[in-house]
């Protein structure tokens, strides 16, 4: 599936999760995020409620995904009389607690957070999700693990922090991503290209075969459009150019390659990767990465 081969790319960053705790007959009214935000229930039940009133019943370990601007709030109870209001997103070191109520009465926990997924160079995955999306992820277990993880090392801040959540991170996902295809028709028309079989097949080129010789034109003859709109849909959908997506997917693979193939050669893995001389690859790769493929490679091998 195209999805798989999108996901082996992503890449995911986690602004510092926050800790909403809401004691019963209390809501947490919340600004819109700048990016995409996350609600996921470690206790308790609630509501989500959304702009114009809407309810989503949130039940233990739900993942609610809030589209970017969407002015929202987490609601514990029947009877909702108080309320706090959060106008700007929380800051500070660790873990921070938004609490409605008392933290000692608190039967709503959710931990909460924004979360950015891009591949290529800049496009969001959930660039074109407009609602709100509620998963029940109780039939997996790791997602709880997960977020019970991410807590953890946010509060604790150690070395290595920042990768152990991007994985973790990464896992939920998935999860989640699995959890919506499994869903009535199983599709995802908010996947930006995913729905459009056309474009699917000059990406699904890409990945197969990066080190072709693709141009504009031959990757619209994949796609079966003409060379002007195929560029024009591509950037609409992917957020650059063919050419700069094929790049980055190059270079991208090229980093795996060094991370596996400890006895291929960087010359031999500039060439299986798209690449016609060793020096231009050199330069793109540290353009790419911030260090030379040598000097990846090194550093791989004294870890």
């Amino acid at each position: 599936m195209l999805l798989d081969k999108l996901l082996d790319y992503v890449t995911v960053h986690s602004e510092p999760f926050a800790t909403c705790l809401l004691s019963s007959g209390w809501r947490l009214r919340l600004p819109g995020p700048p990016g995409v935000m996350f609600h996921f229930v470690m206790q308790g039940s609630g509501i989500l409620r959304g702009p114009d009133g809407q309810e989503f019943p949130l039940e233990r370990f739900f993942l609610a995904v809030v589209p970017s601007g969407v002015r929202h709030a987490l609601e514990c109870g029947i009877d909702v009389q108080s309320e706090r209001i959060i106008d700007a997103p929380p800051t500070g070191e660790g873990v921070v607690r938004l609490v409605a109520g008392t933290q000692v009465s608190a039967e709503l926990r959710v931990a909460c957070g924004a979360v950015n997924v891009t591949y290529g160079d800049s496009l969001g995955l959930f660039h074109r999700l407009r609602e709100i999306i509620v998963a029940d992820l109780s039939g997996y277990p790791q997602v709880r693990l997960a977020f019970e993880g991410i807590l953890a090392e946010q509060g604790g801040a150690t070395e290595g922090s920042a990768t152990l959540t991007r994985a973790l991170m990464t896992q939920c996902i998935v999860y989640l991503l699995r959890y919506l295809s499994e869903q009535s028709d199983g599709r995802l028309p908010w996947l930006p290209g995913l729905e459009d079989p056309n474009l699917s097949r000059a990406v699904d080129a890409i990945f197969e075969h990066p080190e072709a010789p693709h141009t504009v034109d031959s990757l619209a003859d994949e796609a079966i459009m003409s060379r002007s709109v195929f560029a024009e849909r591509f950037r609409a959908t992917f957020g650059s150019t063919p050419i700069s997506f094929l790049h980055d997917i190059r270079l991208r693979k090229a980093a795996e390659q060094l991370r596996h193939n400890g006895s291929t050669s960087i010359e031999q893995v500039a060439h299986r990767v798209g690449f016609n001389s060793r020096s231009h690859f050199s330069r793109a790769f540290k353009d790419h990465f911030g260090v030379s493929p040598a000097a990846f490679r090194e550093g791989l091998e004294s870890h």
